[in-house]
């Protein structure tokens, strides 16, 4: 297969491309600085320009492409370059498929579990309607985007991702040195819920939407045993032998980060009932075994 990767150069993008590589796969990547004789430039910016030629008559195209959510406070005009870098590139990778006389056949856009709002212990399979903050209300317009390119020529798979787990980036790289250090600490009240992933069953899960040709429609993609953040806490400390006993208070962190400090203290209780139900197996189901394989 070819397989055509937005957002590639991102740690998950990375390791999607290697996984595939190393199945003899074929995996171009688009980007604005092209690196490698692999690259595609691009420009996301809403308009096609010359994409159409390059996605004719590939195999997969995967769209990744997005600014970080996480990294810095919710200013104005920080939400507006979140919402614009995820809507323009999406619009600009649709607009294309649609131009292509032999259009990919799958096309898997990335979500967030962030779709459903915090829903506190309630357990969300992908029936779950969407919430109304800031982040549902982003994925929902994220996903209507994508939708638009949906028909009998190209399958449609949207990746409802949650907190992958990858010493080399992602929020568990964040973690290692407070938590090394002795710092790791219960967020909030502790009883949000973190719908992890490995990020080996991440990449393992996009590999098996490409080439599942029953794997339509929207996936949770969060390990089926999800924890509390005080579960996390302890377990990573354990993982790690060392002390986890601090505690963050919510108050403590909204007056730090601001508006993002909703992404620590509030949570899904995400489930893959989908991918399970067409047969997807993880690898790392329950998360002490995840971090050990990883630590």
């Amino acid at each position: 297969m070819t397989v055509v990767i937005a957002g590639g150069s991102g740690f998950l993008g990375r390791k999607l491309t290697k996984l595939l590589e190393s199945a003899g796969h074929v995996v171009r990547v688009l980007t604005r600085k092209p690196s490698s004789a692999r690259d595609i430039t691009w420009n996301p910016d809403g308009s096609c320009g010359e994409l159409p030629r390059d996605l004719q008559s590939v195999d997969a195209v995967v769209n990744l492409a997005g600014e970080n959510l996480a990294d810095r406070r919710w200013t104005a005009a920080r939400k507006l370059a979140v919402r614009s870098s995820r809507i323009l590139s999406t619009q600009t990778l649709v607009r294309a498929v649609a131009q292509c006389a032999a259009p990919p056949k799958v096309f898997v856009s990335a979500s967030a579990v962030g779709y459903y709002g915090p829903r506190g212990g309630e357990p969300i399979t992908e029936a779950a309607a969407p919430g109304s903050d800031f982040l549902a209300r982003l994925c929902v317009e994220w996903e209507q985007e994508a939708r638009k390119l949906e028909s009998p020529s190209t399958r449609l798979a949207i990746v409802r991702t949650g907190l992958p787990l990858d010493r080399d980036g992602g929020v568990l790289a964040k973690m290692l040195l407070p938590f090394k250090l002795g710092l790791g600490a219960t967020l909030g009240s502790g009883d949000q819920f973190m719908p992890w992933i490995h990020a080996d069953d991440w990449t393992a899960m996009i590999a098996w939407v490409i080439q599942n040709e029953r794997a339509g429609g929207a996936f949770n993609a969060s390990a089926p045993a999800p924890v509390t953040n005080r579960e996390f806490t302890r377990t990573l400390g354990r993982v790690l032998n060392r002390p986890a006993v601090l505690h963050a208070p919510a108050f403590a962190l909204q007056a730090v980060l601001g508006e993002v400090a909703t992404i620590l203290t509030t949570g899904q209780r995400a489930l893959p009932a989908y991918a399970e139900e067409l047969g997807f197996r993880f690898t790392y189901r329950t998360l002490e075994p995840a971090l050990r394989s990883l630590l």
